[in-house]
């Protein structure tokens, strides 16, 4: 471990990136999967056909899994705020514990109380009933994510508070303007598509494997169709949404954009480099090789293709004049790099969504050898892009940890030694590890079952679907 860090505050923030990484390998999932489990149910309770329901138990089944582990990842996270980063807790917690506590206390209690009625509800409510759980389920889960991201955002651009003179804690002054920032739209935007692309290629994937072997194909393309119908516009929509929160980042965080181009002197138009060997210090600013598109930077960042980038050396000489000496560069080629993983695999996707519907389009979608081949591959490309978006967002914000309020180093916990997070580091990496193992043997031991056999409901109220065809 000493190797990469070797002080308290190199480990927390190894710890708490390692936590907050592995949490978010279910998140994006949880988001995309029930609306569109959601979607299925509204089909078989609409059309009364039997391969909705057997879709809907399939796939919420895979949804199940997903939440629970993600639900037992994330409860570590909030509690590092307290063992490792209490001077942070202390300074802006106030502000920043309001979103998180409306979360946990409203959102969350919504998502769980109701995912439980919905696991045993099959034989004990109506139908319309049931269906009206799974529908208050997708509105817990996608107002979890509205009150983490708006935590999240205001790291990312502090408003609607003071400072306290005689405390030095932040004091909320306006929680309207906190949570309902424009920064915040655009997180939660570009957080809720992402998530639906997850699942909407996690349902695409495991069709065509399953149609690929003959099992149940019919239904099966039925669950396919409905995710490329899915996954064409949200990618469409995320990529145009992602473009113009890039836009609002450059506003807000400058440094961030130039850090995610390694781009040291302002330039107008500035282009957008596509690959780059060198570059990636203040003592070596000049790449030995790179391929760039001119004046794509400029309009990524500015919307319009004459537009100003302000460099690195720029900005660094802006920050020192404003917060004091320092060092504002982050780490250049890690946000350089996330930001082309998170680019280049949003397009890949969008590219093998619109593969997918020209072969339904033209009845080949289970013919194409290759395409199964991808479509199976392609369930990773959302997740990957999403940790890769994480990573921009986050290591493009060093050195603050609240932007221009507190620096990540001001904000560790000061009693916390090398020995104790080394410790938690270890027993977390184990048993993070084990849950890894535990969820991919799950997550491929359902996907790869037949579909569960099924008998419609009854609509009588109090008379749903028998108990031993439910299969949770």
């Amino acid at each position: 471990m000493a190797v990469v860090a070797d002080t308290a505050l190199d480990l927390a923030r190894w710890q708490f990136a390692a936590t907050t990484l592995y949490h978010f390998i279910f998140v994006p999932l949880t988001l995309g999967l029930v609306p569109i489990v959601a979607i299925m149910q509204t089909f078989w309770y609409r059309t009364r056909e039997e391969k909705w329901l057997r879709l809907t138990r399939f796939f919420g089944t895979l949804m199940l899994i997903n939440f629970a582990i993600g639900v037992a990842t994330g409860i570590v996270q909030e509690f590092q705020f307290g063992m490792n980063w209490s001077a942070f807790s202390r300074v802006v917690g106030d502000v920043f514990g309001s979103p998180l506590a409306i979360e946990g206390l409203g959102a969350f209690f919504l998502e769980s109380t109701f995912l439980g009625l919905w696991i045993f509800g099959w034989n004990k409510l109506s139908p319309k009933l049931h269906l009206a759980v799974i529908y208050l389920v997708w509105a817990g889960t996608w107002l979890s994510a509205f009150f983490i991201l708006a935590a999240n955002s205001w790291m990312q651009h502090p408003v609607g508070f003071k400072m306290d003179e005689a405390t030095g804690h932040a004091q909320a002054t306006d929680i309207f303007e906190i949570l309902f920032q424009k920064f915040t739209w655009f997180a939660v935007g570009h957080a809720l598509l992402a998530g639906v692309m997850t699942a909407s290629f996690l349902v695409l994937g495991v069709s065509i494997w399953q149609m690929r072997r003959g099992r149940d194909a019919a239904i099966f393309r039925s669950a396919a169709k409905l995710a490329i119908v899915i996954a064409v516009p949200v990618s469409v929509a995320n990529l145009t949404v992602g473009s113009e929160f890039g836009v609002e980042i450059t506003n807000v965080q400058p440094m961030k954009i130039a850090a995610a181009e390694a781009l040291w002197d302002t330039e107008q138009p500035a282009g957008f480099t596509l690959f780059q060997i060198g570059g990636w210090t203040e003592d070596d600013q000049d790449p030995s090789f790179n391929i760039s598109i001119p004046a794509a930077l400029s309009f990524l960042a500015t919307n319009s293709f004459d537009g100003k980038v302000v460099g690195m050396n720029e900005l660094q000489s802006q920050y020192e004049q404003k917060y004091g000496p320092g060092d504002y560069i982050p780490n250049v080629p890690l946000v350089f790099w996330s930001m082309r993983v998170m680019a280049y695999l949003g397009t890949l996707s969008l590219l093998l969504a619109l593969w997918a519907a020209y072969l339904l389009r033209k009845d080949r979608l289970a013919d194409s050898k290759w395409f199964a081949r991808a479509a199976v591959a392609g369930i990773a490309f959302p997740y990957l892009s999403s940790l890769a978006g994480w990573v921009l967002s986050e290591a493009g914000r060093q050195p603050w940890v609240a932007f221009g309020l507190l620096k990540t180093q001001d904000a560790v916990s000061p009693t916390t030694s090398v020995g104790m997070v080394a410790t938690s580091l270890t027993i977390f990496v184990g048993l993070y590890g084990g849950l890894a193992v535990a969820d991919f043997i799950l997550m491929r031991k359902y996907a790869r079952l037949d579909l569960p056999s099924a008998e419609p409901p009854s609509d009588t109220p109090g008379k749903g679907t028998p108990a031993s065809a439910v299969g949770y």
